[in-house]
């Protein structure tokens, strides 16, 4: 079967104004359902225009649901809700195999769909069931297809899973190992509204029952196109050579690891972050109206990419330093083309630990 050929340059810039304007289109519908969430909104947007997957933490209450759903239907996807539970089994997500019997008697099994089976998939509370269940989604996440009894079966594109965690309640839970961690693209992370955006939900919310219809933005083939030509944007050679530096500088036992790290961080990102980070950068720029990236797409992705990457260290938990702290450190740290690098002093804690982990046994 023949492939088609990827776009050109020429045909990437020609589908700038498109892009833009199902962006700026989709924003728009979304304010009529959504109040405020307009940065969350755009890297989710990254994310399926990246054929990547999202993490997304907050509070009970902050419309992730609503969210999900509406941006679904404005791209006219499928979207279905996983509500993971200690009980859920992995057949339960990616369907199973039924005995059914015909008009004639004859009795054969039957593969049933789970919900997997659609185009947007919200696994709600991912970290409230069983690491097996766990399991299924990542392959499905990963290889875009299931496994039953030994039938591989493809999902259909576009795909795109959104895991919700909830930070408060860590009692009975089942935390995602970092290797599965790392196959989300971005960790976003939702706070409270501000004053008059919470008015604001009070108000749209308890005047009427009924949210204004939906009528997509971009069709399914017009949504695959766009995946198309970001994944074939141009990137310059000393943009992802920056992507790499930062990732590589976020690992402590690098030479090119700023004392931030070194103090604070036990284990760096991996090779996915640098990958993330020009993907989504790409992604980016296209939504923005422009051909290619610059740095500070990269540069503005950091924090969402590294949040779930980096492990700190107990140093770190003693001096209040967050994941999110590093990534402002690696920044200011990391130099690229125009910038230099900042120095930063660590602090009396971590120097005693540091001191601590290096110093020699006491002789018998």
């Amino acid at each position: 079967m023949a492939t088609a050929a990827p776009p050109s340059p020429a045909q990437i810039r020609e589908s700038l104004p498109e892009v833009s304007r199902a962006a700026a289109k989709l924003r728009e519908e979304v304010s009529r359902r959504i109040v405020g969430l307009e940065e969350t909104v755009e890297q989710v947007l990254i994310a399926i225009l990246s054929e990547h997957h999202a993490l997304l933490e907050g509070v009970p209450g902050l419309a992730k649901t609503l969210l999900v759903s509406t941006v679904a239907g404005l791209l006219d996807c499928e979207f279905r809700r996983i509500q993971f539970t200690p009980d859920l089994m992995p057949s339960d997500v990616t369907g199973s195999e039924v005995l059914v019997q015909d008009a004639t008697g004859k009795r054969e099994f039957r593969f049933l769909p789970g919900p997997i089976f659609a185009h947007v998939i919200l696994a709600d509370e991912i970290n409230r069931t069983p690491p097996k269940t766990q399991a299924a989604l990542m392959e499905a996440m990963e290889e875009r297809s299931v496994t039953s009894l030994g039938v591989r079966r493809a999902l259909e594109r576009p795909f795109f899973v959104l895991a919700t965690q909830n930070p408060i309640e860590q009692h009975g839970t089942y935390p995602l190992p970092a290797a599965q961690l790392d196959r989300f693209m971005l960790k976003i992370r939702l706070g409270y509204p501000t004053r008059e955006d919470e008015a604001r939900i009070v108000r749209l919310t308890t005047t009427s029952n009924a949210p204004p219809p939906l009528e997509p933005v971009v069709s399914r083939a017009g949504l695959l196109g766009f995946q198309t030509a970001v994944a074939h944007v141009d990137v310059r050679a000393e943009l992802l050579r920056y992507a790499v530096d930062l990732v590589r500088a976020s690992r402590p036992k690098e030479a090119s690891a700023p004392s931030t790290v070194r103090d604070y961080v036990a284990w760096g990102a991996g090779p996915r972050a640098a990958q993330a980070l020009i993907a989504g950068a790409k992604a980016r720029a296209l939504l923005r109206g422009r051909a290619a990236p610059d740095f500070d797409d990269v540069r503005a992705l950091v924090p969402a990419v590294f949040r779930h990457r980096l492990i700190v260290s107990y140093a770190a938990e003693a001096d209040g330093v967050t994941v999110d702290d590093v990534s402002r450190a690696l920044l200011d740290a990391v130099p690229y083309p125009g910038r230099r690098a900042a120095a930063k002093a660590a602090s009396p804690i971590s120097r005693f630990f540091r001191w601590l982990v290096s110093a020699p046994p006491p002789s018998p």
